[in-house]
C-alpha cells in the first residue's frame, strides 16, 4: 500500500474545520498517543476526537480519499500494541463519544457510545438493577469500545462468557464514510450473516464503532469470594479441578503462580503464611441464600488448601481482589519494561503450559509472572526487562516468541483477550488459506488499507 504520511496545510485546514478544538498537532499532545500500555511506540501526525457520527463519517471519507492511515483508539490500555501507529497516521480518539444513550429495564438492552468507561457503565447498569458481566481486570481504565474490538474476557468469563456474548449490534463507519448498522436490540436475530461478530475482536481493522447495543442480565443479589493458598501451582490447580468435578460453577476463578507470590511478598503486606506459594481466588454469585450455600460448599470442597480467607461483604471481597488486581503493578520489581502475553489453552492444560513457559523463560535468563483466568484457560504470561539493556531486551523478546510457539503445542491460542496488535505473529496459528480469507474480508471493508495497517491479521 502507498500512504500519505505527511500532513499538508490543506489537510490541516480540513481537520481544523471539521473538528474545531478536537484536533491536536503539537508534540506534547501527540507523544501521549504514540504508545499504549505495551510501550511500543509509533509516529502520530495528528490526533482527532470526534463527538458525533457525522464527524466520523466525513473524516473517514476524507482519509480514504487522501490515503492517510487511521488508527482508532480508546483509552490506550492495549498490551499488544493495538493502539500504536505502525505507519505514520492520524489517531482517532473515541473518548469524545462517551454517552450512555439508553438502559432499558424491559428490553434488558443498553445503547451506548464506544468511549464509555467500562466500570462507569457497569455502575450505571446496577442503578437499574441490571448487570453487564464482562469484567477485564483493567476495567477501571478501559472503554467498552476497546473491550469490543479486542473481545475482552475478564474475571467472570468462566460463568458469563466474554464481550462477544453481550454485543447484540453496532453502528460502524467504514473507509469511504458509509455508516453501517449490524444487529440491533433483539436478543435473537438470524437474518443474514452475523456481521456484528465480524466487528467484535476486529481490532479496528474493519471500521470505527460509533454505537453499541449491549445485552444485560438481572443483577445478582450478592457475591462472596474465597482466597486459598497452596504450596505450589500444581497443588492449586489440582484442587481447582475438584471444584468443577463437584459441579460447582463459580463466576470467577483466578490463579497466581510462585513468581507472583514472590513479587507480592516483596511489594507489600500479605495475610498468608510463608508456606503458601500459589493462590486461587474464587467468587460465587446469586441470591443471598445460594451465595451463602455455594461459598460454604466450595470451601468444603477444597479441604486440601494450606490457608484460606473468605470475603462475604463488599469491603472483605475488595480486600481479597485487591491482591489479584495489584499483580500487574507489583510485577515491575522485576524490571521497568514489560512484554505481556495472554495465551489461552484448554482448561486442563494450564499447569503443563505454565511450566513449559517458565522453562522457556528460565532458558533465556528470565522469570515468568503467570496468573490469569483459570476458569477458561487464559494465562497472562508476563516478562519484565530493562529496555536500556540490549541483551536483556533481546533475551526477553526471544522468550516471548518461544512461548507463543509453545502454546500451540497445547492446542491453544496466541491471544485470549488482548488481541494481536503488532506484537503477535498470527502466521504461527492461522493456516495460509484461513489467513488469506481474512485478508480478503478486510479488503472488502477497507480496500485501500488505511485502517490500522500491519496490525491484527
Amino acid at each position: 500500500m502507498t500512504y500519505t504520511t505527511e500532513l499538508t496545510a490543506d489537510h490541516k485546514q480540513f481537520l481544523d474545520e471539521l473538528f474545531q478544538d478536537g484536533v491536536k498537532y503539537d508534540k506534547p499532545s501527540l507523544r501521549v498517543y504514540e504508545s499504549d500500555a505495551s510501550n511500543i511506540r509509533g509516529e502520530v501526525l495528528a490526533v482527532v476526537r470526534p463527538t458525533c457520527v457525522e464527524q466520523v463519517s466525513e473524516f473517514m471519507r476524507w482519509a480514504d480519499a487522501e490515503r492517510i492511515p487511521v488508527h482508532p483508539r480508546g483509552r490506550g490500555t492495549s498490551l499488544s500494541g493495538g493502539c500504536v501507529p505502525t505507519v505514520p497516521g492520524i489517531v482517532v480518539s473515541m473518548l469524545g463519544m462517551d454517552r450512555i444513550l439508553d438502559i432499558s429495564e424491559t428490553d434488558f438492552v443498553a445503547t451506548i457510545e464506544p468511549g464509555v468507561n467500562t466500570v462507569a457503565f457497569q455502575q450505571e447498569c446496577e442503578k437499574h438493577n441490571l448487570f453487564y458481566p464482562p469484567d477485564p481486570a483493567s476495567s477501571k481504565a478501559t472503554s467498552v469500545g476497546g473491550n469490543v474490538v479486542t473481545c475482552a474476557g475478564g474475571l467472570r468469563a468462566v460463568k458469563y462468557g466474554v464481550t462477544r456474548d453481550y454485543v447484540l449490534g453496532c453502528d460502524v463507519v467504514v473507509p469511504g464514510g458509509k455508516i453501517l448498522s449490524f444487529g440491533g436490540r433483539t436478543q435473537k436475530d438470524v437474518v443474514g450473516l452475523d456481521m456484528t461478530r465480524f466487528m467484535v475482536g476486529s481490532e479496528g481493522s474493519l471500521g470505527i464503532l460509533t454505537k453499541l447495543y449491549l445485552k444485560l442480565i438481572p443483577k445478582s443479589e450478592g457475591t462472596a469470594s474465597l482466597l486459598v493458598g497452596y504450596e505450589s501451582l500444581d497443588a492449586a490447580l489440582q484442587s481447582m479441578g475438584k471444584v468443577f468435578a463437584a459441579g460447582i460453577l463459580p463466576c470467577a476463578v483466578e490463579f497466581m503462580n510462585e513468581t507472583v507470590l514472590d513479587i507480592l511478598k516483596q511489594t507489600g503486606g500479605h495475610p498468608w503464611p510463608d508456606s503458601v506459594n500459589s493462590l486461587l481466588l474464587f467468587q460465587v454469585d446469586g441470591s443471598a441464600e445460594t451465595v451463602s450455600m455455594n461459598i460454604e460448599q466450595l470451601s468444603n470442597q477444597i479441604d486440601d488448601a494450606l490457608w484460606r480467607m473468605m470475603g462475604t461483604t463488599s469491603d472483605e471481597e475488595n480486600e481479597l481482589w485487591g491482591y489479584r488486581r495489584s499483580v500487574s503493578s507489583a510485577s515491575y520489581v522485576l524490571g521497568p519494561d514489560r512484554i505481556g502475553g495472554d495465551m489461552a489453552v484448554p482448561r486442563g492444560q494450564i499447569l503443563q503450559a505454565v511450566r513449559r513457559f517458565e522453562s522457556l523463560a528460565a532458558q533465556n535468563g528470565k522469570r515468568l509472572i503467570a496468573f490469569g483466568h483459570a476458569g477458561d484457560g487464559n494465562i497472562h504470561a508476563n516478562l519484565h526487562y530493562d529496555a536500556s539493556d540490549p541483551d536483556d531486551a533481546k533475551r526477553t523478546r526471544k522468550a516471548h516468541h518461544e512461548m507463543d510457539e509453545a502454546v500451540l503445542e497445547f492446542g491453544g491460542s496466541l491471544s485470549g483477550e488482548h488481541g494481536v496488535g503488532c506484537l503477535k505473529n498470527v502466521g504461527l496459528q492461522l493456516g495460509k488459506d484461513e489467513h488469506e480469507l481474512m485478508l480478503k474480508v478486510r479488503g472488502l471493508f477497507d480496500p485501500n488499507g488505511i485502517l490500522n495497517p500491519n496490525k491484527g491479521y
